[in-house]
């Protein structure tokens, strides 16, 4: 799909989408921050920083869409230059929905100065959405959450539960979490259950992968988590025996996988 700005000009370049963040229509607007974000145009970075500030685009019910789009755009470039707006983003409680994308955007940049202002919120006592929440301060490392991230264990909501237990794994690696997240593979629910192969998937965890082939989930959803599996240990720290095991593996779950369809 072609998407014309307001001077008929396609969006087919950097320069035409960073321009069409101030066109007049706000549907262009929207589209031009996805596809920026879409393609990873870091040259973008500072313009939708400048969007996530704009309030023109309302909802009749108080959210706004197009700071959402900005905020997952600037997620997918996880440029560090984005931390201090998204920072200050933090404090806009009209839309909770944005909050959301904005902790998602912290937490998948993995930038350390998030951190403080992140365990803030969850300290605070006030709703927050805890699901993106406390899997940011997860892929921060943020240690001294823990006692605070240990009760949602038992949250109401089996997607925050699972949160935590991600989380919970990330910072003490003890495989009781990770197991936690895999009895979700076989809910009765199929949204949980995509949940938690994404989960795994953003985990990295090796031994998690053959549950996931195992499960109740599209095969196109188990390649995309391998995938992510066999990209989280290939940037992790383990030595290079340990990263090619782990690889050979994973080719080989995968192409069991791919012979199947």
């Amino acid at each position: 799909m072609v998407v014309t700005t307001s001077s008929t000009e396609p969006i087919l370049s950097p320069e035409t989408a960073i321009a069409a963040l101030d066109a007049e229509d706000n549907q262009i607007r929207y589209y031009a921050a996805w596809w920026l974000g879409k393609h990873q145009i870091q040259s973008a970075c500072a313009a939708l920083c400048h969007q996530l500030q704009d309030v023109r685009y309302r909802t009749v019910q108080g959210g706004y869409p197009l700071r959402r789009q900005v905020a997952r755009a600037l997620g997918q470039l996880k440029n560090i230059q984005a931390v201090p707006a998204l920072l200050d983003a933090l404090n806009c409680d009209e839309d909770e929905q944005f909050r959301e994308v904005v902790i998602e955007a912290l937490g998948k940049i993995g930038d350390s100065t998030a951190a403080s202002p992140l365990l803030k919120l969850l300290q605070s006592g006030k709703s927050q959405p805890y699901e993106a929440l406390i899997e940011a301060l997860g892929e921060l490392r943020v240690i001294e959450a823990r006692p605070l991230v240990e009760p949602f264990l038992q949250h109401s909501s089996e997607r925050v539960q699972c949160a935590a237990a991600r989380y919970l794994y990330l910072i003490t690696q003890k495989p009781q979490y990770i197991e936690r997240i895999i009895e979700n593979l076989n809910h009765d629910n199929p949204y949980l259950r995509w949940a938690a192969a994404f989960d795994l998937g953003a985990i990295g965890h090796i031994q998690a992968a053959e549950a996931i082939v195992q499960a109740k989930v599209g095969n196109s959803l188990k390649l995309l988590n391998l995938k992510r599996i066999l990209e989280t240990v290939l940037e992790s720290d383990k030595s290079e025996l340990e990263k090619q095991q782990a690889t050979q593996t994973l080719f080989k779950i995968i192409d069991e996988l791919l012979m199947q369809l």
